[in-house]
């Protein structure tokens, strides 16, 4: 399924959003994606649902709390062809910062209608699209806030597993996460994504970050 049929799937925008407004990665084509930290808070358990909508839960017509984004992108080799059948893997807080992790030691609550963790294999084109809320900020430490971020696990049989972290172009905690600045500059980029606003049928705002990823042989 490609990402303008997923993404009508997932919402009642339909067709108005243009595959152009969506990720296609041409500009990061050839640029290696930064590896990141898998963290503590990987699920361990498994959940009967993990599809691409995490913002509601099967059997269930309660929303998630949040600000909701799409985060769409694509899959490519070091030559820039699609990878297709790439298993897209994310993980990530809900908006107050909490992981459904039983290792989380925040304070925060759970939001009971977030999905938390969602899987998905990339098309033909190597296209891939999630539906999830802007993941809050937690504290790491006494001293160090972890920007909102989102977990990202890439596979496929043939190439090498890659564990990588998307981050929000603008957030001001970015600049102190000792994390993200364990990249080098160059790095940045392929990482930080601006978050773009495109219009559905009906005039409302859609929010999607476009977060292409090379996978490596």
């Amino acid at each position: 399924m490609n990402r303008r049929a997923l993404l009508k799937r997932l919402t009642t925008v339909g067709g108005a959003v243009a595959l152009s407004s969506l990720a296609k990665g041409a500009e990061l084509c050839a640029v290696n994606t930064p590896k990141q930290p898998k963290g503590p808070f990987y699920p361990i358990k498994d959940q009967i649902d993990k599809d691409a909508d995490l913002t509601v839960i099967d059997g269930s017509n309660q929303q998630a709390i949040g600000r909701v984004v799409y985060v769409s992108g694509v899959v490519q080799d070091e030559k820039c062809q699609p990878v297709e059948e790439a298993f897209v893997e994310i993980w990530q807080a809900c908006a107050s910062g909490k992981y459904n992790h039983p290792a989380d030691p925040n304070n925060a609550k759970l939001d009971p209608n977030f999905q938390y963790w969602g899987i998905v294999k990339t098309n033909s084109k190597g296209e891939y699209l999630f539906k999830t809320i802007y993941p809050g900020a937690y504290p790491a430490d006494r001293t160090w806030i972890r920007p909102p971020h989102i977990h990202f696990k890439v596979s496929k049989w043939g190439y090498r597993e890659l564990i990588t972290q998307l981050y929000f172009e603008g957030e001001d905690l970015n600049e102190k996460d000792l994390i993200l600045q364990s990249l080098s500059h160059d790095e940045h980029p392929s990482v930080v994504r601006p978050v773009k606003v495109v219009k559905g049928d009906n005039g409302q705002k859609i929010e999607i970050v476009d977060f292409p990823i090379t996978l490596l042989r």
